[in-house]
């Protein structure tokens, strides 16, 4: 069996699209898959299984729950390359905001970037395949343009996101 991880999008922001961790974990046991865990309220699912066809769980969790559910499937291995790349002294805290955008195959490659407009100096962006990991320094927040260029965009779209310390909590469990 192989050790896979699903990012959901969009759920349980805001009070909207809420969907209980309790009913997600069942979801997924439900369609066979076993060793299921769930992390936080955003979405995030360990499962076993011996293989994903990610479009039927797209559709069958959208109607599940009610409305329409992205999500994003990677194996353990890659998922762990993905975390590994981040650089240690990345964090997320007082000082510094760290997220990984996960990307779908439509946005993989270097040229993401560019839709993100990062400004030199200000945000710090790296692209390793699968995701861009964004770091900056929170006292320059406000001169950014990451937030306010892309959000609407397709990228936007078509992406989801984690802060870099769900991601080392993710990969940590994946590794028990």
């Amino acid at each position: 069996m192989n050790i896979y991880i699903a990012l959901l999008r969009g759920i349980n922001v805001g009070g909207n699209n809420k969907v209980p961790m309790v009913d997600l974990k069942s979801f997924f046991e439900d369609h066979g898959f076993v060793g299921v865990k769930t992390y936080i309220n955003s979405g995030n699912v360990i499962f076993k299984g011996v293989d994903v066809d990610v479009e039927m769980l797209k559709t069958e969790l959208s109607s599940h729950f009610g409305f329409p559910i992205m999500l994003m499937v990677y194996k353990k291995s890659s998922f762990m390359r993905i975390a590994n790349s981040v650089p240690d002294a990345w964090q997320n805290n007082k000082e510094q905001k760290t997220d990984i955008l996960f990307l779908r195959s439509n946005f993989d490659s270097k040229a993401a970037i560019e839709v993100l407009d990062p400004i030199s100096g200000v945000d710090e962006v790296v692209y390793v395949p699968g995701a861009l990991l964004w770091n900056i320094d929170r006292s320059k927040q406000g001169k950014s343009r990451m937030q306010k260029g892309f959000i609407g965009s397709d990228l936007y779209k078509s992406m989801t996101a984690r802060n870099v310390n769900t991601v080392r909590k993710l990969a940590s469990m994946l590794e028990e």
